[in-house]
């Protein structure tokens, strides 16, 4: 039995507040000495950076649909064992998930983890109709425990006055609207933690409006959780891989990188925009921003030293923007930047959103690094559209998702994959990239 002190920050919907809510707690418990453990329900890169940045501790992913739910709670155990407090951010609106129904919404990672709430209120042009929003969200599911309500962006202390009468649950805090609390988006969302630079006395305005006592005390409340945390045994070290991060390339799960690390993995970072390509049995690109990048990514010394290492059958695998790194070339408004030249295929960035949302399929063959039957799960969220060559050839099959063209996706060439699917990683892939890497070193 595990006693973790836990608190959901959930919201009406999305972009009433919950992640400056977060952020803000986040600081607050932190500045008083607690251990803060971060959590994001759902796929997004981008939130958990600014969590890791104020905690200090990584936060991580808590996704049913990618993880199961046996793999929310073990993820959960793990990162938490030894914080005083986590707090979870939700995502969209608490009871949104897959198609309109509960999966992988806020609720469905509350009941996982039997976790109180707080529910983030966005109060602009509402003051008692906030309580009947409140007391609908309440009564959709009382098995749910909301244990009080943070009203953000609240307009003048008559205001304040306006949303105490009657209210219908208790209330953890009335954050003023204050335009430096908000965070500059742009495309894929927010920007990433280390591209923003926040006032501190910004964050504070959270925590002083808010009863960080009372929160405490929900959390506390929160009942032990069964279960086993994965193991945090040291393999055996057997190959190198070499991880593409920088500004070009920052969106990876955790879990991930920890999942190839426990197959025997030393991951070695690296910066494809300035760096040579470092020695390693294998490499891997996530997704970002290479776009952005594109002129450096094309003149570095990382581009003809990654393609060479492709053509000696170096196992590499991207994702999505590691996907247009690896092809021939990518076109930004206008204008052609060479890439790796690896997979057959050009890039190029449109101005909306090509792909978004859940995908699911089922790896059919390929390289190394490909297990045939394995079932894929992961997440698109694009600006690109990909033309791979007429006789290009794919690893993977959708039933959900768009991938590449017509739900192929998996676009390889050599021992090289690259996929517009951030998937989550099963242990018997990341086994596979290691073996194969593995196998490549021996060669």
């Amino acid at each position: 039995m595990y006693e973790i002190p836990r608190i959901v920050i959930a919201g009406t919907h999305s972009g009433c507040g919950k992640t400056t809510v977060a952020r803000g707690l986040m600081q607050a418990f932190r500045k008083k000495g607690y251990c803060v453990q971060p959590f994001k329900v759902g796929p997004d890169f981008i939130d958990p950076t600014h969590h890791t940045a104020i905690t200090g501790r990584i936060s991580r992913n808590l996704d049913p649909f990618m993880m199961g739910e046996e793999g929310v709670k073990r993820t959960f155990l793990k990162a938490s064992k030894d914080a005083d407090i986590a707090i979870i951010e939700g995502v969209m609106g608490m009871y949104d998930g897959l198609d309109g129904g509960d999966m992988a919404s806020t609720a469905h990672v509350m009941r996982i983890l039997q976790a109180p709430a707080s529910l983030v209120v966005d109060a602009r042009g509402m003051s008692r109709s906030a309580h009947a929003v409140i007391t609908g969200f309440r009564l959709f599911d009382e098995s749910l425990d909301i244990r009080g309500v943070i009203f953000n962006r609240v307009g003048s202390l008559r205001h304040r006055a306006m949303l105490e009468q009657d209210p219908s649950l208790p209330a953890f805090g009335f954050i003023p609207r204050d335009d430096c609390l908000a965070l500059e988006s742009r495309h894929l969302g927010l920007k990433m933690a280390f591209e923003v630079t926040d006032e501190i006395s910004c964050l504070d305005l959270v925590g002083d409006s808010c009863d960080s006592e009372a929160i405490l005390r929900a959390a506390t409340s929160a009942p032990p959780l069964t279960g086993e945390p994965e193991c945090a045994d040291c393999p055996e070290e057997r190959v190198r891989i070499g991880v593409a991060q920088d500004a070009a390339f920052c969106f990876y799960y955790q879990d991930n990188l920890d999942a190839l690390r426990s197959a025997g993995a030393v991951l070695i970072p690296f910066s494809p925009c300035t760096d040579p390509l470092p020695a390693a049995d294998a490499y891997y690109f996530g997704g970002g921003y290479p776009e952005l990048h594109a002129r450096a990514l094309s003149s570095s010394p990382c581009r003809p030293m990654i393609r060479a290492a492709a053509d000696r059958g170096v196992p590499i695998y991207g994702e999505c923007g590691g996907l247009l790194y690896l092809a021939e070339s990518v076109h930004v408004e206008g204008r052609e930047f060479k890439m790796a030249g690896i997979l057959p295929g050009n890039a190029e960035m449109t101005g909306r959103i090509q792909a978004l949302g859940y995908s699911e399929g089922v790896c059919t063959r390929g390289p190394r690094i490909s297990v045939p039957g394995m079932p894929i799960r992961g997440h698109e969220f694009h600006y690109s559209t990909f033309d791979p060559s007429p006789d290009a050839r794919y690893s993977i099959l959708l039933s959900r998702g768009r991938g590449i063209v017509d739900g192929h996706d998996g676009l390889y060439s050599h021992e090289t994959v690259g996929v517009y699917t951030h998937s989550y990683f099963q242990d018997r892939f990341a086994a596979a990239v290691v073996d194969a890497a593995f196998r490549c070193r021996k060669s």
